[in-house]
């Protein structure tokens, strides 16, 4: 028993682990960094509502997929139509994916890493050597997604933090002189809360962890836990220990940022900040060691990310291509995305991110909502109509160009939903959403109680990992697993 209980909390912790690992990137490092650095003495009220918003939703990500029964994205949202799943979850991966995510995990081990030791002149060919040599280790390793966990949660991720450890613990031990009462810098002059709620939202890290659930469910299975029940509290368990470690390490960042600005009077960003810290207290290895710790942190992402984006497209279009192959077209068109150039690629990225966010979230709260709805199609169907329409209004806002009677759209977001210029116009949408479905719901079932209580007890008996694969042979599905 006693063997049992230590292997117990063995997975819980390498889980963990490895879902802090697949989460935290280059970004990661950054935000909480630049937060400190202009919310001064206010970092303890910012960071608080960033943590809440940063970390708190991502890991209810992986909860909500563990407690609807479902592995991944495309199981959650087929409760409502099998087309719109899927046009969703292609829409967020390959956005997520080798459309943008994954390239600028290259570009910026490039830039940060490997640029700085260069010199002067174009980059053009040491970036293209560089990305090959980084997507072909990352293509070797999601190669084979049932070695991610070791590693990713035994290996890649323990060695980011002792890496980050050597930089964090520095400035602990001998902070930098700082005005601990420090005025706060716009936007954290006024109601940093929520500014710092704000700031974790536009993280998009719950994107990641529903695009990273499926690998994430996939090794809670590799450690024999496999029923509904098991998967969900192995899920929840192994995220409080993500949360932890996220937790810790955002305090850090933010405390480093804080205390950084009379040794880093000129700072563009927070990556900025972190070298110049680094040069600070370590001299010249201190580049190296800030080159290591961003290349660490983008390449388990980067794995990560072409692992899930093999295995979801492989799971949805089985008779298309198995999940190597997958692997390797998704690997080579980010390595051709990094070296064509990201900024354009970017610039329309965000649009269909502001799109997809209020989507993502929403699924996540239907996730945690299943014990008591179920999987009911209706409920499902008003959520996601009415928070689509909500979002189109985000993704109108952030294109790029202004198209013909844009301006007529954002003026009546503004007007009709609240909270749409901070990025919350989606919510009034959903709780109407909500309220209306479970209404519709209700009445349908009362009109033809047996019709709608098989409906449900069907959903509640129905298997997690079967329902939006109906139609696919279980010879094909154990083919691309």
């Amino acid at each position: 028993m006693a063997k049992d209980s230590s292997s117990h909390r063995s997975d819980t912790l390498v889980i963990g682990l490895m879902i802090f690992g697949l989460c935290f990137g280059a970004g990661n490092l950054i935000f909480p960094v630049q937060l400190g650095r202009l919310a001064g003495g206010a970092t303890s009220w910012a960071g608080l509502g960033f943590l809440l918003t940063a970390v708190g939703l991502p890991i209810l990500g992986v909860v909500a997929t563990a407690t609807s029964g479902s592995r991944s994205l495309y199981e959650m949202t087929s409760h409502t139509w099998r087309g719109w799943a899927t046009f969703l979850t292609c829409l967020l991966y390959l956005t997520i994916g080798p459309a943008f995510a994954i390239p600028r995990t290259a570009t910026v081990s490039f830039e940060i890493g490997v640029r700085p030791f260069l010199a002067e002149g174009p980059m053009t060919i040491p970036l293209l050597v560089f990305t090959l040599i980084f997507f072909t280790l990352a293509f070797l390793v999601a190669l084979r997604p049932g070695r991610l966990l070791d590693w990713v949660g035994r290996f890649l991720t323990p060695l980011f933090l002792v890496l980050l450890a050597v930089l964090v613990v520095a400035t602990i031990v001998k902070p930098m002189p700082s005005d601990a009462s420090r005025a706060a810098q716009a936007p954290y002059t006024q109601m940093p809360f929520l500014q710092g709620v704000l700031d974790g939202y536009n993280t998009m890290d719950a994107l990641a962890t529903l695009a990273f659930a499926i690998i994430i469910v996939d090794a809670i299975h590799q450690v024999g836990r496999t029923s509904r029940r098991q998967v969900a509290s192995q899920a929840a368990t192994s995220g409080i220990v993500a949360l932890v470690a996220l937790s810790i390490v955002y305090i850090c960042l933010m405390f480093l940022g804080r205390t950084s600005l009379p040794t880093v009077p000129e700072a563009d960003n927070g990556g900025t900040v972190l070298a110049e810290t680094a040069l600070h207290y370590y001299g010249h290895p201190g580049e190296i060691l800030i080159g290591a710790i961003v290349l660490v942190a983008c390449l388990k992402t980067a794995i990560g990310l072409i692992a899930a984006c093999a295995e979801m497209f492989a799971t949805m279009f089985p008779r298309a291509m198995s999940v190597r192959a997958w692997v390797v077209v998704f690997s080579i068109v980010s390595t051709l995305i990094a070296n064509a150039g990201l900024d354009a690629i970017i610039t329309w990225a965000v649009p269909v991110l502001m799109f997809v966010y209020p989507l993502a979230i929403s699924t996540i709260i239907l996730g945690l909502l299943t014990p008591w709805l179920g999987h009911d199609r209706t409920t499902h169907r008003f959520v996601t109509v009415f928070v689509a329409v909500s979002a189109f209004f985000d993704l109108v806002r952030a294109l790029p160009v202004n198209l013909p009677g844009a301006s007529v759209i954002t003026s009546l977001g503004t007007a009709a939903l609240p909270g749409y210029e901070a990025g919350f116009g989606w919510t009034v949408p959903f709780l109407v959403g909500l309220a209306a479905g479970i209404i519709a719901s209700r009445a349908r079932h009362n009109r033809d109680p047996l019709e709608g209580g098989a409906g449900r007890a069907g959903n509640r008996r129905q298997d997690p990992g079967a329902s939006p694969a109906q139609d696919i042979p279980e010879a094909d599905l154990e083919s691309v697993r």
